[in-house]
């Protein structure tokens, strides 16, 4: 039988086959693994896996083959939290928290999300597109074949439209798939810090519905925060947000419990995130509703603080817990999930192997698109990492470099990394 592509000879194949949907307790740590496995792919599709005794006797004529011996074959990473497109890096910030500012200080004093609004204001949509781009590829060259990426440092009409446009450019033409979110409840702008009510106003009678009538983003997410967007707030906008017919991401309870998961759950969230201080109740009420925990460990690291998302109490009750980077040029300048999956056994407890299952097929179904990423099964699209390491337990043990020695998207080879 003819094929395009065999992968062949894998030391462990990590399949992440499993149930239909989000991956949850013990589940999470079962990554369907086939040892001496073999990938055949036709077209951007996975037709068969197997042992490569099998895959090879039925597959007699590929047009390729990839020879994977001693290395780890995986999906493709998903990231599922990012804010890529901006003008300046924020560099002195990171020096500002090593002397002893706090986060929500350099924020009140004029810096943070706010100090990223002025470039992106104006800077063109050209050269955004420029700078997006050529971190974007790094992004690739670490094993992302999927990426959510957020607007919400133009905090006006123009400025956030101009934003989600440069993210359309970006899915149009880089090799991997781009999900579109508008943030345009990221902060209050300097112009209506004094006047919030009118800021709102704008966002939800004038922002959603012109993002809506372009087809811009899919997704609307806010961020529900003590000293942004109180809960009252946030839900008034999460509403609008739903009747506008946008689907719903959270940023929430990242620094203080102030009921961000519970309000998630209220309003039907696909994914809340952060969650460093989400409570008892705020779990629950995830579980309840079906929300998914997206856990960014590397802001927490980046911002020098303790305050990791308990992701051990979050498993054990049962909640689907995903994993991203939340690259942004504040507070976690991270472009690669190999390291948020250190951060995530070293920090939060999380096995390599959850945390595999939470950068894979977990984070696909915080972006409704498991039925199509994040596992290598038969019908799924081949988004495939092939892994310069002995085992998968070798992923997060090998920290601050990069395993990734082939990206394969939609069937395609598209990033290697090969030292020779």
């Amino acid at each position: 039988m003819k094929t395009d592509l065999l992968i062949i000879n894998a030391i462990e194949l990590l399949t992440l086959a499993g149930p239909n949907g989000p991956r949850t307790g013990s589940e999470m740590n079962d990554l369907g693994i086939i040892k001496n496995g073999a990938i055949a792919i036709k077209a951007d599709k996975i037709i068969d896996v197997g042992s490569t005794e099998n895959i090879i006797k039925k597959y007699d004529d590929p047009s390729t083959i990839i020879d994977a011996s001693d290395k780890v074959v995986m999906p493709g990473f998903v990231d599922p939290h990012t804010h890529p497109v901006f003008k300046q890096t924020r560099e002195k910030e990171f020096e500002m928290r090593i002397k002893g500012k706090s986060y929500v200080e350099i924020s009140q004093s004029g810096g943070g999300i706010r100090s990223s609004i002025t470039g992106v204001r104006e800077t063109s949509e050209e050269e955004l597109y420029k700078l997006a781009e050529k971190r974007i590829n790094k992004i690739i060259s670490n094993g992302t074949t999927t990426l959510e990426a957020k607007s919400g440092y133009g905090l006006s009409t123009e400025s956030e439209i101009k934003m989600l446009k440069v993210i359309k450019k970006l899915d149009e033409n880089l090799p991997i798939d781009i999900i579109p979110t508008f943030l345009g409840a990221h902060e209050f702008p300097t112009e209506y810090k004094d006047d919030k009510e009118k800021y709102i106003d704008i966002l939800m009678n004038e922002m959603m519905p012109k993002v809506r009538e372009m087809n811009l983003a899919e997704y609307c997410d806010i961020f529900t925060e003590d000293h942004v967007y109180n809960i009252e707030q946030s839900r008034r906008i999460l509403n609008r947000a739903k009747d506008l017919g946008f689907k719903i991401r959270m940023h929430a309870d990242e620094i203080k419990p102030i009921g961000g998961a519970e309000l998630a759950g209220e309003v039907g969230a696909v994914s809340a995130d952060h969650l460093g201080a989400a409570s008892d109740k705020g779990i629950k009420a995830m579980c309840d509703y079906g929300v998914i925990a997206t856990l960014l460990p590397g802001t927490i690291f980046s911002l020098g603080m303790k305050s990791y998302a308990r992701a051990r109490d979050m498993i054990e009750a049962g909640l689907a817990v995903a994993l991203a980077t939340d690259y942004n040029p504040g507070s976690c300048n991270c472009d690669s999930m190999q390291f948020v999956i250190t951060l995530a056994c070293l920090q939060m407890k999380m096995t390599p192997a959850e945390a595999i299952t939470a950068s894979t097929i977990n984070a696909a179904y915080s972006l409704e698109l498991g039925d199509k990423i994040g596992s290598l099964e038969i019908g799924m699209k081949a988004d495939i990492l092939i892994m310069d390491m002995p085992s998968y337990q070798y992923l997060p043990y090998l920290f601050g470099s990069n395993n990734v020695e082939t990206v394969i998207k939609n069937g395609k080879v598209i990033r290697e990394n090969r030292i020779q």
